[in-house]
């Protein structure tokens, strides 16, 4: 079982498909509608575009510069002091999945819902019964958790070229393809141009502190920063392959993806009359009611929350790589074991999440549920933690062996290297530390 990529192009998109996922079609239409819509889009943009795209040109590097997984990379290039930073990453990754999969699970849910013809209508009041009774339900909420964990389990089982890199090369292009067709028919929807006009016109009124917090979490969400991901897979990347402008496509998809996420569910959303108050469900409940209004709308219903359950799966595959390559390599387990292992424990951590939007649910902590609670924690502490760890130990200790990495074939310009460092070493851990401390 090979553990690199087989080419750079598998290795952009499995990474593109850990960075999209639904960060970009389920979390950032509801973000952008909660923080000013086109505000929020160009503060995301910019962060995205400096922070992101260093600090994953930097984890990646980190990763193929020790061939190995978070922990052993910060231990192989610092020292067994620094292998303790590598626990954050991995932690990180473990309780994102412990409310992923939940998400997941809905995804996998309405693939059923679809393909008996109950996903369709555009009666919104309907759509929104519908979703809720799902995710109220105990029995079915954790069903459909275990279902989705499930299911990642054997990808990541198949190891990386025959699991995580052929289910990326496959399928990820149909999702871009049915994504602009779907865009395409939503916008023309009475009503909906409004909410194209919310999605991209800045509106700073609605700027604040919550609105930069908000915007650095998702673009740590988003491109799979701090959590372990680019750096387990820049350990599988082969060392003549351009790490600069990987990193750099994969940065580019995911923020064209958001804006096409943003486009097909917001504008259907605002003709739907459902506007900026859809929610963690707005994805679940907008996209039924285009496919109502479509001819063929109950296959193409079909096809989206079959693509939509593919982009979950990148993503989550990702981070149970994490773990697993985690408890292969500092507990010694065999990859079977490790993926199993892993799996159970993120079903024991993601049961509490999955019954979250249950009326019998009473378990909170200090006024959150669960899901509410693990969303908040990694988006707003555990990933820029992990983020500015990151960038600290890239910076100002091992650059020499990041650098080496990011000059690809001595193409890479001086000054770009140059910016690189100042971004990665200074300009992200001082104003990922501002961001924490006004937002807290």
């Amino acid at each position: 079982m090979s553990n690199t990529f087989s080419s750079r192009l598998g290795f952009i998109l499995s990474s593109a498909g850990s960075a999209i996922g639904l960060g970009c079609i389920w979390k950032f239409p509801y973000m952008a509608t909660q923080h000013g819509g086109g505000a929020f889009f160009l503060v995301y943009l910019a962060l995205a575009l400096t922070l992101g795209l260093a600090l994953m040109s930097a984890e990646m590097a980190l990763g193929r510069a020790s061939g190995q997984g978070v922990c052993g990379a910060f231990s192989s290039l610092g020292s067994k002091r620094w292998r303790y930073c590598g626990y954050l990453p991995v932690a990180t990754a473990f309780v994102i999945m412990g409310f992923y999969c939940v998400v997941g699970g809905w995804s996998l849910a309405y693939v059923f819902k679809a393909l008996a013809g109950q996903a369709v209508s555009q009666d919104a009041a309907l759509l929104t019964e519908r979703f809720n009774t799902l995710i109220a339900h105990p029995a079915q909420a954790i069903l459909w958790l275990a279902g989705f964990l499930g299911l990642t389990a054997l990808v990541v089982l198949g190891g990386v070229q025959r699991g995580i890199e052929m289910m990326s090369r496959k399928l990820m292009p149909l999702l871009f393809i049915l994504m602009l067709l779907l865009i395409a028919r939503g916008i023309t929807l009475p009503g909906a141009w409004e909410g194209v006009i919310f999605l991209l016109r800045p509106d700073f009124s609605a700027f604040s502190f919550n609105t930069l917090l908000a915007a650095l979490g998702l673009a740590f969400f988003s491109l799979s920063l701090g959590m372990g991901a680019m750096v387990t897979y820049g350990a599988y990347l082969k060392a003549d392959s351009d790490l600069p402008g990987a990193a750099a496509w994969v940065v580019a998809l995911t923020l064209f993806v958001c804006l096409l996420g943003g486009l097909l569910v917001v504008p259907p959303a605002f003709a739907l009359g459902i506007g900026p108050q859809g929610g963690p469900g707005l994805t679940f409940i907008s996209m039924p009611a285009i496919f109502a209004s479509m001819p063929g709308g109950e296959l193409f219903a079909v096809l989206f929350f079959v693509l939509l359950l593919v982009a979950a799966l990148t993503s989550s595959v990702s981070l149970l790589e994490v773990c697993a390559r985690f408890a292969i390599d500092e507990l010694g387990l065999s990859r079977r074991m490790a993926v199993l292992a892993s799996s159970a424990g993120i079903f024991v951590l993601g049961v509490p999440a999955a019954l979250s939007f249950s009326p019998e649910n009473t378990l909170s902590l200090l006024g959150h549920t669960a899901f509410d609670l693990m969303d908040q924690l990694t988006s707003n502490i555990m990933l820029p933690l992990g983020g500015i760890a990151t960038a600290v130990f890239c910076g100002w200790f091992c650059w020499r062996e990041i650098g080496a990495q990011l000059r690809y074939r001595n193409r890479a310009r001086r000054s770009l290297l140059a910016a690189t460092r100042i971004i990665v070493a200074l300009v992200a851990p001082l104003a990922i530390s501002v961001i924490l401390l006004r937002g807290a």
